[in-house]
């Protein structure tokens, strides 16, 4: 592994032949912008020392790891821990990296942010570290998404932020993103786009990883604290794929750990069925390398290139493209990637609300349907944590509509 993790680390912005930077020239210069003041920020301790003031007192770190006593009896008796990132404020990760970005926005001396958002979180924490920074919020968000995270859009709204509904293309958060990135275009110099995911040009990937990791850096010192012994197998589900390389990351070196990410298999294998970039060995087609919003990935498209319809009941999850250290991750096999159907997802959701009190989001529901998929497989012996990424009030119409 110490080779890989030195390839990675001797090409800022390239994750081995992932990543990049694919942008209009006028974006080239608020790019470099952001990357020193991210730099800077780093070993900036007066920066540091707000970070971590806002992570505790506003966002509500640390999140515990809970044993999950009853869902480890019922799937046969492997210890399972579950990731609470459902705790933070707002109801999911989305909110570490919101904080991070807000306080560069500062720094940068940029009053305005804009913000993509598919399932809607994301764009409550953008909304929600606006208001409390004193930032003006623009957040952008498909109109099919809309429909589904109603909730999430009134509490933009709530929070002050102006919330533009996009109706091109699959109306989506790949939509979404194209007209987040045309308005920071505009605007480069009153404005930082607040992207939400590990995915986009440098310094994107990296920086949202980092603020991501605190993920990782508390659940090994909990399961250390609990169990005296490093995790056998790590969970998380991936559209992007923060949560998961937020889990990850600090794990990376131990090649004993194995990582599972779960993608959305959606209703099937065929091209527009699915969101399912890494998990081919399974027939879900379509994905190749490419290069979309930004970045060299693997992404999702028809035979002349063309970026293909998704599908998932998730919103988080309904995403052509994944995050380039993902790709390269599995490129490496260093972690796993799958998909799990619409119906396991909520099957799963099911399941968690009804032996711990916990109703998941759509979204960590799929990892939870991806190790109840892969119990067979695992011995008793096996230590898991699963991420669990969010909240599910968001996602009550969609249960109560289909549960």
């Amino acid at each position: 592994m110490s080779s890989i993790l030195q390839s990675a680390t001797t090409a800022p912005g390239r994750f081995g032949p992932y990543g990049g930077r694919y942008v209009p020239e006028t974006l080239m210069v608020p790019l470099f912008e952001l990357e020193r003041a991210y730099e800077e920020a780093k070993s900036d301790p007066k920066f540091q020392a707000q970070l971590q003031d806002l992570l505790k007192n506003f966002a509500g770190r640390p999140t515990p790891l809970q044993f999950a006593s009853r869902l480890t009896e019922k799937l046969g008796g492997l210890r399972i821990y579950l990731k609470r990132e459902d705790l933070l404020h707002t109801g999911a990760h989305k909110i570490n990296n919101a904080i991070g970005q807000g306080l560069l926005a500062k720094k940068m001396g940029k009053p305005r942010i804009v913000a993509e958002t598919g399932a809607g979180q994301h764009g409550v924490a953008s909304a929600t570290v606006a208001a409390h920074l004193g930032l003006d919020c623009v957040v952008y968000m498909g109109t099919e998404d809309m429909a589904r995270q109603a909730l999430n859009v009134s509490r933009m709204r709530m929070l002050g932020a102006q919330v533009v509904g996009v109706d091109s293309g699959s109306r989506t958060l790949k939509d979404a993103i194209n007209e987040a990135m045309r308005d920071w275009v505009t605007n480069v110099r009153s404005t930082h786009y607040l992207l939400g995911s590990v995915l986009g040009a440098h310094p994107y990937p990296t920086m949202v990883r980092d603020f991501q990791s605190v993920i990782g850096r508390e659940a090994r010192e909990q399961i250390l604290a609990a169990e005296k012994r490093l995790p056998t197998h790590l969970f998380a589900c991936v559209g992007g794929g923060s949560n998961a390389i937020g889990l990850f990351h600090q794990f990376l070196r131990d090649a004993e750990v194995k990582m599972i990410g779960i993608e959305a298999g959606g209703r099937g294998g065929q091209l527009g069925e699915h969101a399912a970039r890494l998990a081919a060995h399974q027939g879900f087609t379509g994905a190749r390398p490419g290069v979309l919003q930004g970045t060299y990935t693997y992404v999702l498209q028809n035979e002349d290139g063309q970026i293909a319809a998704t599908h998932s009941i998730s919103a988080g999850l309904d995403y052509p493209a994944i995050g380039p250290e993902h790709a390269w991750l599995a490129d490496q096999h260093r972690a796993e990637y799958s998909a799990v159907s619409d119906q396991a997802a909520l099957d799963a959701a099911r399941l968690l609300s009804r032996t711990e009190g916990i109703i998941p989001a759509l979204e960590s529901a799929h990892a939870i349907a991806g190790l109840i998929e892969r119990i067979p497989k695992m011995s008793k012996a096996d230590l898991v944590i699963l991420n669990l990424s969010g909240r599910g009030d968001k996602d009550m119409d969609t249960y109560s509509r289909l549960l």
